[in-house]
């Protein structure tokens, strides 16, 4: 595993901050709506910038949102620097979400060596799609999410779970054809998107809390707001989506919870 030490954590960050102007720049000239969210928006918040130990930049747009930003990456992405992958166009890429990755860089997480697809370091760029508003059934949405979830991420998990018998059994998830879990994957977004529901969440990310989705209205309404000297569109309610999402956010965490993800390759 690479240690990724105060100067390599900077350099990786300041890496991202340009895929987020980048982010910015074709979405302003777009018309398309989007916000920083999760650990991005709480370090906007909570420090003006990166939370100090974060090695990643997260952006969510919802589903409309982001089938437009899919399209415009197509002809005003700045190829020279940048590349986006999502399943729709990367062969072998297993998540329900898209990454913009920077060219001439590696960030490999461990165990992750063996997908078939250039890793770049990178920000998420997550769609978020309508979930139940009753919580009976969004609960029922939430397990159907994470089965999906656990089959895509088998290919890692045959190697990356503790213990023979989970490695076996995402062995076994990894046999299922990978065009038919797409498949399975894209009757859930249709199916996700057949009425507005004042909930939404990522379909293919964990969501806590045990909510299950968060409030559309929040990613709704935006405003600006600083994040390491520039301005990006944020959530204008950030108090109430930060308590709910992290709880009492402006305490910081204790200390041997500020980590790096684990990386086996590393360029910057």
């Amino acid at each position: 595993m690479v240690k990724i030490d105060n100067e390599a954590l900077r350099a990786i960050q300041l890496i991202q901050l340009e895929m987020l102007e980048e982010v910015d720049r074709i979405c302003r000239k777009c018309g398309i709506k989007y916000n920083i969210i999760a650990g991005t928006l709480l370090g906007a918040v909570r420090h003006g910038g990166y939370i100090p130990w974060d090695d990643d930049a997260d952006v969510a747009m919802l589903r409309q949102e982001y089938q437009k930003f899919r399209a415009a990456v197509k002809t005003e992405l700045d190829t020279s620097r940048f590349y986006f992958q999502d399943h729709r166009q990367t062969r072998g890429y297993r998540w329900g979400y898209g990454k913009l990755r920077r060219k001439g860089t590696l960030f490999v997480r461990e165990h992750q060596e063996h997908m078939p697809y250039k890793q770049g370091i990178f920000i998420d760029i997550f769609p978020l799609d309508g979930v139940p508003d009753n919580y009976l059934f969004r609960s029922i949405k939430n397990f159907e999410c994470f089965c999906v979830r656990k089959i895509l991420w088998s290919k890692v998990g045959q190697i990356e779970a503790s213990g023979y018998m989970k490695r076996w059994c995402f062995k076994m998830l990894a046999k299922i054809p990978e065009q038919e879990v797409w498949k399975y994957y894209h009757r859930m977004v249709v199916s996700a998107n057949r009425k507005k529901t004042n909930m939404v969440r990522i379909l293919m990310f964990p969501t806590p809390n045990r909510e299950w989705g968060y409030y559309r209205c929040w990613y709704e309404n935006s405003a600006d707001i600083e994040f390491e000297g520039k301005k990006f569109s944020g959530i204008r309610d950030y108090d109430s989506y930060l308590h709910f999402k992290f709880g009492d956010y402006m305490t910081l965490p204790p200390v041997e919870h500020r980590k790096t993800h684990p990386v086996s390759m590393l360029k910057v």
